[in-house]
């Protein structure tokens, strides 16, 4: 029993340092965003062309990746996506083109996150703990990633303003380098085969025909659709207001702040109480935080306040939506049905980014996707009430229960 519970303790531990690695160094690209369109003479759509490749990759490579490590364990996906994400940032420092940068930032990088975050590692840890302790597990080594957004963004600018962009990006590869002896020391164990295991394809076909699993899909995807959106255009929005920058970078690094408190309390709460109902509560709060943020008086106090609020509703969603699937389908599969679910987050992502700056160019202002995340946050609380994390009863043909 000790030696098990000191495996968990491992598990979280290495998992935790994987994802703050992963996150907190992708935290800080947008840093490099303007010194490296400036010197190459690229335009910032190069740039911005080669994130949104990171995260649609990120977002469909992440059920593949989530497949191999619950076939492999997590350890071998671990280091294969480390090294991808070391030679993304060493390719990224030497990029000149446009081709380069798209490769290197873009590829790369994106197939490395789906190899070193939330998806492969909470389904190591889903694996590892007992699951009345699951969710409180998840949230622990998702309030790691927090961390990493909120601590590593200094020390990504300070390499920056100390050895320019191409120099900070190869000391940056040195750092990703790191995951693979993480990811070594991850020695997570596919999950024991077992009475009522099922095949991947069975194991798709189930999910496929789980009314509640594309529920939470559809939640998911405004998860990403709102943060991003407000991680992106927030200080934008904030500039054209009359709001200081200092003001909007300071609003983000208290998001990142809270979320690390917020996504630990998520991860306890779901041990005790429903997940579903969780979910609803932070998307209908999240909605509500926005609503009163447009209503009142913009000034740095009340943009202060909001970045606090947001913060703790950040990532809160991730061990609570990885916790449902855990909980309903097992763990057998968890990396990979966990990835799908990503996917839909990512799709999200990118719409509410680009959406965001489509409609701002062709109206001069964020006010239709505002209003489109407090609509999409009401339909996500709504959706979430009907899931149910009761175990699939197999051998049977599943019907959602609602």
């Amino acid at each position: 029993m000790d030696a098990l519970r000191r495996h968990s303790l491992l598990i979280i531990l290495f998992g935790s340092l994987v994802v703050t690695l992963a996150m907190g160094l992708r935290h800080g690209f947008g840093l490099f965003l303007e010194p490296m369109s400036s010197e190459l003479g690229w335009g910032r759509g190069v740039f911005a062309f080669a994130l949104a490749i990171q995260n649609l990759l990120w977002g469909l490579a992440q059920p593949f990746s989530g497949a191999l490590a619950d076939r492999f364990g997590a350890a071998r996906v671990v280091v294969a996506g480390g090294a991808l994400y070391a030679l993304g940032l060493v390719f990224m420092g030497l990029s000149e083109s446009a081709l380069g940068m798209t490769l290197s930032a873009g590829v790369l990088i994106g197939l490395g996150l789906s190899g070193t975050t939330f998806s492969v590692i909470l389904g190591a840890v889903g694996r590892a703990v007992a699951p009345e302790r699951r969710s409180m597990a998840m949230g622990i080594v998702s309030a790691a990633g927090s961390f990493g957004q909120f601590a590593m963004l200094p020390g990504t600018l300070g390499l920056l303003e100390w050895l320019g962009w191409s120099a900070a990006l190869l000391a940056m590869a040195a750092i990703a380098a790191l995951m693979l002896p993480l990811g070594v020391l991850l020695r997570d164990r596919p999950a024991a085969a077992a009475a009522g295991d099922l095949p991947l394809r069975e194991a798709l076909d189930e999910a496929a025909g789980h009314r509640g699993f594309w529920l939470l899909c559809m939640g998911f995807f405004v998860c990403g659709f709102q943060v991003v959106f407000i991680g992106v255009h927030l200080p934008g929005y904030l500039y054209d207001n009359g709001i200081a920058v200092q003001v909007g970078s300071t609003v983000l690094a208290l998001i990142g702040l809270f979320n690390i408190f917020g996504t630990y309390v998520a991860g306890w709460l779901g041990g005790r109480f429903s997940k579903p109902r969780l979910l609803s509560g932070i998307y209908l709060t999240r909605a509500a935080i926005i609503t009163l943020f447009l209503m009142a008086p913009l000034s740095p106090t009340t943009t202060y306040l909001f970045g606090i609020a947001m913060g703790l509703l950040w990532l809160s969603t991730v061990p609570l939506t990885n916790g449902i699937v855990a909980s309903v389908f097992g763990v057998q599969h968890l990396s990979m049905l966990g990835g799908i679910v990503f996917l839909f987050h990512q799709l999200g992502s990118f719409m509410g980014v680009w959406l965001g700056g489509f409609l701002y160019d062709l109206q001069g202002d964020y006010d239709v996707v505002w209003n489109l995340a407090i609509l999409l946050g009401v339909a996500a609380a709504m959706l979430h009430w009907w899931i149910s994390e009761a175990p699939v009863q197999r051998g049977a043909r599943q019907e959602i229960e609602a």
